[in-house]
Parts: C-alpha cells; sequence; structure tokens
C-alpha cells in the first residue's frame, strides 16, 4: 500500500501542516501559504486564504480569521470567515460572528454570534438553488402543465 493511501484528504498535497505549539504565544498578523495548527495563543489576524486552520484543544485566539475551511477544537473570540466551511467541535468556543458557505456545530460547543451563509464562496453544483422554490420545477414538466395520457 502507498504511503498516498493512508494519508488524510485534509492535508495539504506535501502532506505537511504547520503547528504552533501550545508554549507559543504570538501578537500581531500570521499569513502564509500553507495549512495550520495553533495550540497556543494568537492575538490579531490569521490570514490563510486557500488554507485550513485548526484551532486546538488548548489554542486560545484573540483574533479575526480568513481562510478556506475553519476546525475550531478550542476557544476563539473575534470573527470567521472561511470559503469554504466552519466546524466548531464539541469542545469548541467561537465568540463572534461567523461568515461561511458550509457551517457544522456539534453538540456540546459553544457559540455566540451571528452567521452568514456566503454560497458565493463555494461553487455551486446546482445554479437552479439561487431561485426562489417556487420559481424551481422538479422535472421537465412544470407542476401547473396539465398531465395528458396517450394511447397507442
Amino acid at each position: 500500500m502507498s504511503t498516498d493511501a493512508m494519508r488524510p484528504l485534509s492535508s495539504t498535497p506535501s502532506g505537511s501542516t504547520a503547528r504552533l505549539g501550545a508554549s507559543l504565544h504570538i501578537k500581531g498578523e500570521i499569513s502564509g501559504n500553507e495549512d495550520l495548527h495553533i495550540d497556543g495563543s494568537v492575538e490579531g489576524l490569521v490570514q490563510l486564504e486557500d488554507r485550513k486552520l485548526t484551532v486546538g484543544a488548548s489554542a486560545k485566539l484573540t483574533a479575526d480569521v480568513v481562510a478556506r475551511e475553519v476546525v475550531v477544537y478550542g476557544s476563539v473570540k473575534g470573527n470567521l470567515r472561511a470559503r469554504d466551511r466552519i466546524e466548531i467541535k464539541k469542545d469548541g468556543s467561537v465568540v463572534g460572528d461567523l461568515t461561511t458557505a458550509r457551517i457544522m456545530i456539534e453538540d456540546g460547543a459553544y457559540f455566540k454570534g451571528s452567521i452568514e451563509i456566503d454560497r458565493t464562496g463555494s461553487a455551486s453544483h446546482d445554479n437552479d438553488l439561487d431561485k426562489p422554490a417556487y420559481t424551481r420545477s422538479t422535472s421537465s414538466t412544470p407542476a401547473h402543465a396539465p398531465v395528458t395520457k396517450t394511447s397507442l
């Protein structure tokens, strides 16, 4: 079996994720082009436009976050913006506003703030969903069209 088959799908192509250890404390701005796992504390801004940020169980962030995907196991005070999705795990805590295309908040998680679902952040599989439900058709025959029977 190749090592590629055992690599988690969520890792970067090179298989590496940068880590900020539990004893590290940063004030300022973090930006980069690789996935990041934070276990320490950060005050300021974390900007990983096309990457995944994981906030570890021991992490304490007082920061605004911009990333492709954010997974929270620890504590975040600040606004989160994720182009793809935000997950708040059962022991995670977020106080701030969320903007994302997809959201998952597990039972037991703490969240205080607002959620804005931004569909423009991810490619929609069905552009029909942007229309009101009453204008969408479920088949090629409109719902109001009469049903006709033909016999051969």
